[in-house]
Formats: C-alpha cells, sequence, structure tokens
C-alpha cells in the first residue's frame, strides 16, 4: 500500500528538486547589519532558495510572462483570468464556510452562480459589475483562523513565500483543486497549470519591476510584506497591533539597529 498518493509524491520530487537545485545556485549570505527576525529562523536557508527562485523567474517565468502578453490580446488573457478567478470563487466560498462567515460564502456562491451563467462560464466577471465584492480565501487562512499558528517563516522553491502553516494550506489547496483533480489528460493539464502561473506573474509584472529599483534588500522586504499580508488577511484586515511576542521583540530590535 503506498504511504502517499502518487501526486502527492510527484508535487514533493518537484520541491525536492528545487531545494537540490539551490545548492548549486550559490550560498546567500545574510547582509551585515541586517536585524534578525524571531519569525525567520531559518533565514539562511530561505535566502539560497530566494535565490533559486528569483533565478528562475529572470531566467524563465518572467520572459515566458512578457512573451505571453505580447502574443496574447489584453482581451483574450482577460477572459482567461476570470475563469479562473470565477473557480477560485468556488474554494472561497468554502473557506468562507469554514471560518464561520455564513454571509459572505453566501456571496462568494452567488458570484459564482452569476458569472458561470450570465458571465458564460465565467468568461466575463458580471458579478463585480453588480456590485459583488471578489474576495480571496484559502485553506491556510482558514487554518489561521482556526487558531493555528503560522509558524517559521519558509521559501518554498518555485512557489515563494510561505510559513509551515500555509504550506499545509497549499497541500490541501492542491487537494482539492478541480483542474488539477478532475483534468486526467496530462498534457491538458500541465497546459491549464502553466497558464495558471504565467497569469498569475502578470499581474504582478509592473510591481516586481518597481521592487527591483526601491528594495535595498529585496529578501527582507519580501519577507515583511508577506507577513503582514497574511495577518491582515487573516483578520480581514482588522489585525491587532501585537499578537506576538516574537512580533513585539522583532519592533524592538529593529528600533535598536536603527538607532545604532
Amino acid at each position: 500500500m503506498e504511504i502517499l498518493p502518487s501526486r502527492w509524491k510527484k508535487y514533493l520530487q518537484i520541491l525536492m528538486l528545487g531545494l537540490i537545485t539551490t545548492l548549486f545556485v550559490g550560498c546567500a549570505s545574510i547582509p551585515e547589519g541586517q536585524p534578525r527576525s524571531k519569525k525567520d529562523p531559518w533565514e539562511l536557508a530561505n535566502r539560497n532558495v530566494f535565490t533559486f527562485n528569483e533565478s528562475l523567474d529572470k531566467n524563465v517565468i518572467k520572459p515566458l510572462t512578457q512573451t505571453y502578453e505580447f502574443i496574447v490580446p489584453e482581451f483574450i488573457r482577460n477572459r482567461l483570468s476570470n475563469v479562473f478567478g470565477n473557480i477560485g470563487d468556488v474554494y472561497t466560498a468554502v473557506n468562507q464556510l469554514l471560518q464561520g462567515k455564513p454571509k459572505l460564502a453566501l456571496d462568494d456562491l452567488t458570484r459564482v452562480i452569476i458569472n458561470t451563467t450570465m458571465g458564460i462560464g465565467g468568461i466575463f466577471d458580471v458579478a463585480t459589475d453588480a456590485g459583488l465584492e471578489k474576495h480571496n480565501e484559502d485553506f491556510g487562512q482558514t487554518f489561521g483562523v482556526w487558531g493555528i499558528k503560522d509558524g517559521p517563516y519558509m521559501v518554498l522553491p518555485l512557489l515563494g513565500p510561505s510559513n509551515v502553516r500555509d504550506t499545509v494550506g497549499w497541500f490541501a489547496d492542491l487537494q482539492t483543486d478541480i483542474l488539477i483533480k478532475k483534468i486526467n489528460d496530462i498534457p491538458l493539464r500541465n497546459t491549464i497549470t502553466g497558464v495558471r502561473v504565467i497569469d498569475q506573474r502578470s499581474k504582478y509584472l509592473n510591481s516586481s519591476n518597481l521592487l527591483e529599483e526601491a528594495a535595498f534588500d529585496k529578501y527582507t522586504f519580501v519577507r515583511d510584506a508577506y507577513i503582514q499580508r497574511r495577518r491582515n488577511r487573516i483578520y480581514d484586515g482588522n489585525p491587532p497591533l501585537i499578537d506576538d511576542d516574537n512580533m513585539l521583540e522583532d519592533m524592538l530590535e529593529k528600533e535598536e539597529s536603527r538607532i545604532r
């Protein structure tokens, strides 16, 4: 009897391949004088994976995204993005319900019904035009609402910023993803997955260029932004001022470093 389903083995193999590849990228180092974060005990390893991901994005994903934007008309790109977004609303509705927010779950389910029918399978985002706000919820956020701590910050090969809780949530997301679970044609499934990745990357094409110019230490900027963003999402935009002793220590350490 298999311990892990074959698809889980494939995902783990991809992650392990990424980790092994980082050994050949070179050893990253922590900038001198950079305060350490209690949320990031694996910083040195994370920086190596971050360097690998940056190289992959620069040499493969970003050029593919730019080619995609050049070849595919904006109208078609927007329609594809709407379809992926409509499918995402299904999972958002489920997570809203699991988080004890039935009103928002109903709103998101209504979005799916409207966009699937009047929007022709989600090609057109009629629900947003009708005033139904779009939300984004995942299992990592649901676990956070349930009180599960985020754990150490980590950078995943290919996937980017995460933490222990969100990584477990990511596996749960994969197991409920109909575009992966219900499509048996492997070439078709891989094509759809590739388009989804490029579609997501295209949304941040301009902002990544600004980040390159603005961030003194890009790794720290991305890490802090990710942690802050996830806290805001878990608390629906109203996080407590300080909800963790480690966060208070981080703030004090950064202030001491600034004074020095």
